[in-house]
C-alpha cells in the first residue's frame, strides 16, 4: 500500500486544505526508500513518548515534509523548489532535534541538515528519478535557496508555517481545522522590507490571529520539560553511544521504535522509563545535588508575518506587544526530574 493511502484521514484533510490537487509527480519521489524513512521518526522530538506531554497524534517527519512541498509547490508551482521542500528533512535522524542538541547545536538546529546532500546524491532511487525529470541535485539539496521554502527568521516561509500550523492543529489542539483553512487561504506571496519575495497575508485580523498563536507555539517550544526532555534525550543517545550500544549512523537509519528497544534493552532502562512516566519537572535557580539537570537554552522560534507587505508588529501594536511577551521567556533555570540520578 502506498504511502498517502495510509495516512491517518485528518491528515489527509489538511495536505487537501494545502494544496486540493495534488501534484502526483512527486508521488515516486514520497516513495523512495530514504522519505520512507521518515514515516517512523515524529516531529515533536520524541517528547510524544513522555506523560509530561498531553501529545496523542502522530504526525511524521514525512507528513511534515509533504506538506511544506504542497506548500510551496501551491505558491510557486516550480517542481524544484518543491523537491527542495521534500528533502529539506530527509536528513532527520530519530528524535528529531534532539541530536542536535547532542551535537551542541541547541540555538540554530541546524547540524544534521549538513547530511541532507548526501543521503539524495547516495540514493540510486532519487538520483534516477531526478535525471527522469532533468533535475540536477543543486536544484534540491538546499531549500535555503529558495525564499518562499525557507528564509530567515521572523519572515514566514514555507516551513515556518507548516509546523506552526500542523502543531497548533494537531500536537496541542490551538485551532480547529476551519481556522488553518482560513488562515491558509489568506496567505500570498508578497515583496518584503528588503525588496525579496515572502509569503504574507492579505487580512490584518487573520494575521493577528496566525501570529498570536504562532506566540503561544513559540513558548511551548521553549518550556522547561521541552528543554528538559530533547537534553535529556541528547545526553541518552550520547551515553550510548559513547558505550558502544549505538552508532551515529543507526540515528539515521534506525526507527525510533528501534531505537526505544535498544534503550529499553541496556542499563539506561530504568532512567528512560522514569522520564516516561514522569508528569512535572523541578526547576531551581542552582543546580541541583545528586541528580542529572539541564540548564541550556534553544533555539527562538517565532513569526512576524507581512500584512500587505508591512510587518504585522509595525501596524498593529497589540500583536506587538505579544510578540514582545513571547520572547520574554525565561530559560535560565536549573531543571531536573528529581528521580533521574546522574548518569
Amino acid at each position: 500500500m502506498k504511502y498517502l493511502d495510509k495516512i491517518n484521514p485528518r491528515t489527509k484533510e489538511y495536505f487537501d486544505v494545502l494544496e486540493p490537487e495534488f501534484p502526483e509527480w512527486i508521488l515516486d519521489y514520497i516513495e523512495t526508500k530514504e522519505l520512507l524513512m521518515q514515516q517512523h521518526i515524529g516531529v515533536n522530538c520524541g517528547t510524544i513518548y513522555s506523560k509530561l506531554y498531553d501529545l496523542d497524534y502522530w504526525f511524521s517527519s514525512l507528513d511534515h515534509s509533504i506538506a511544506v512541498a504542497l506548500i510551496i509547490w501551491h505558491f510557486t508551482r516550480d517542481k524544484k523548489q518543491t523537491l527542495a521542500g521534500l528533502f529539506h528533512d530527509i536528513a532527520t535522524p530519530v528524535f528529531k532535534h534532539c541530536v542536535d542538541f547532542m551535537n551542541g547545536d541547541h540555538e540554530t538546529q541546524e547540524s544534521t541538515e549538513e547530511q541532507t546532500e548526501k543521503i539524495i546524491s547516495e540514493s540510486k532511487e532519487i538520483m534516477r528519478l531526478l535525471k527522469r525529470d532533468g533535475i540536477e541535485i543543486d536544484d534540491v539539496d538546499d531549500y535555503q535557496n529558495y525564499p518562499i521554502a525557507d528564509n530567515n527568521t521572523p519572515q514566514l516561509s514555507s516551513d515556518r508555517l507548516e509546523y506552526s500550523l500542523s502543531n497548533a492543529l494537531f500536537a496541542y489542539k490551538l485551532l480547529p481545522i476551519e481556522d488553518i483553512k482560513n488562515i491558509y487561504e489568506d496567505i500570498e506571496v508578497q515583496k518584503n522590507e528588503h525588496g525579496e519575495i515572502e509569503l504574507g497575508f492579505k487580512t490584518k485580523s487573520i494575521a493577528r490571529k496566525f501570529t498570536k498563536t504562532v506566540c503561544k507555539l513559540s513558548v511551548i517550544y521553549r518550556q522547561n520539560k521541552t528543554r528538559f526532555s530533547m537534553q535529556f534525550l541528547a545526553d541518552l543517545l550520547k551515553r550510548m553511544r559513547d558505550d558502544g550500544l549505538i552508532s551515529v549512523d543507526d540515528l539515521y537509519q534506525k526507527t525510533e521504535a528501534e531505537v526505544i528497544d535498544i534503550i529499553n534493552s541496556s542499563k539506561y532502562a530504568k532512567v528512560f522509563e522514569i522520564w516516561r512516566n514522569a508528569k512535572r519537572v523541578r526547576t531551581s535557580e542552582n543546580a541541583p545535588n545528586g541528580v542529572y539537570f539541564v540548564h541550556c537554552k534553544t533555539k527562538v522560534r517565532y513569526i512576524v508575518p507581512l500584512v500587505c507587505g508591512k510587518r504585522i508588529s509595525e501596524i498593529c501594536k497589540t500583536t506587538k506587544k505579544a510578540i514582545e511577551k513571547c520572547l520574554d521567556v525565561d530559560m535560565t533555570k536549573f531543571i531536573c526530574i528529581p528521580k533521574i540520578k546522574k548518569f
